[in-house]
């Protein structure tokens, strides 16, 4: 079987207001996008990595990201695109040496909390199941709200899940999906919303809510003192 990861981080940041990308501020004295790609590169069963950033970010990238650290797979740079959905087909086209059973796995380049033995798992469950995802249930309590900004409704939350990443996939369907959206003009927040659209059936997997994603300053911040209590801790 062969796993290629596509690790995604084109994304502008502009929630983030700040002059560097997101997936470049300091973690722990180190680019958020580093302790990403770590986690993949200790990951035994994933074969290849694929880095998504824009093109202009190449220079910057090999000189301060992968010549800084030594990472023992191969990560390759693939050009960004448009959108979220663009950046991941782009890295499905650069995926070399498909064999029947390729397994995909895709991830956001700014959840730096996710640890090996979850990628481990959502590739297992792929493998079974062609299509598998990370979720969490919803906590809070959910409303729905209309344009004025008052409630119509209240939604029940037995059957919610919040999406994350990692999310992986047979390599033959989730092309196919891409490629269905393309020509279909779907635009999906993640990429299980793809296969959702071929009539596929997605498994959801247990995540966690230590696996956020660092969009915000606020986030930035729990991420700061996340690593703060890891460090205590270890």
């Amino acid at each position: 079987m062969m796993v290629s990861a596509i690790i995604v981080a084109a994304g502008k940041g502009v929630r983030m207001d700040d002059n560097v990308r997101k997936q470049y501020l300091l973690l722990d004295n180190r680019p958020i996008i580093n302790h990403t790609i770590e986690v993949f590169d200790e990951c035994n069963i994933i074969d290849e990595i694929l880095l998504v950033v824009p093109e202009e970010d190449f220079v910057f990238c090999n000189e301060n990201i992968l010549n800084q650290q030594n990472f023992q797979k191969k990560v390759s740079l693939v050009p960004g695109g448009v959108k979220r959905q663009d950046s991941v087909y782009n890295g499905l086209l650069a995926i070399d040496n498909i064999i029947d059973d390729s397994i995909v796995v895709i991830h956001d380049g700014v959840r730096p909390f996710i640890r090996s033995e979850q990628l481990t798992e959502c590739i297992t469950y792929a493998t079974d199941y062609d299509a598998c995802i990370f979720g969490i249930p919803a906590y809070d309590t959910l409303k729905k709200v209309n344009s004025s900004g008052f409630i119509e409704d209240t939604i029940e939350r037995n059957t919610i899940w919040f999406a994350q990443t990692p999310q992986a996939f047979k390599y033959n369907l989730i092309r196919k999906a891409h490629e269905n959206a393309i020509c279909t003009g779907i635009n999906g927040t993640d990429d299980a919303m793809l296969v959702e659209q071929l009539g596929i059936k997605v498994r959801v997997v247990m995540g966690s809510r230590c696996n956020v994603k660092i969009t915000t300053k606020e986030d930035l911040l729990l991420a700061r003192a996340m690593v703060i209590e890891k460090v205590a801790d270890s």
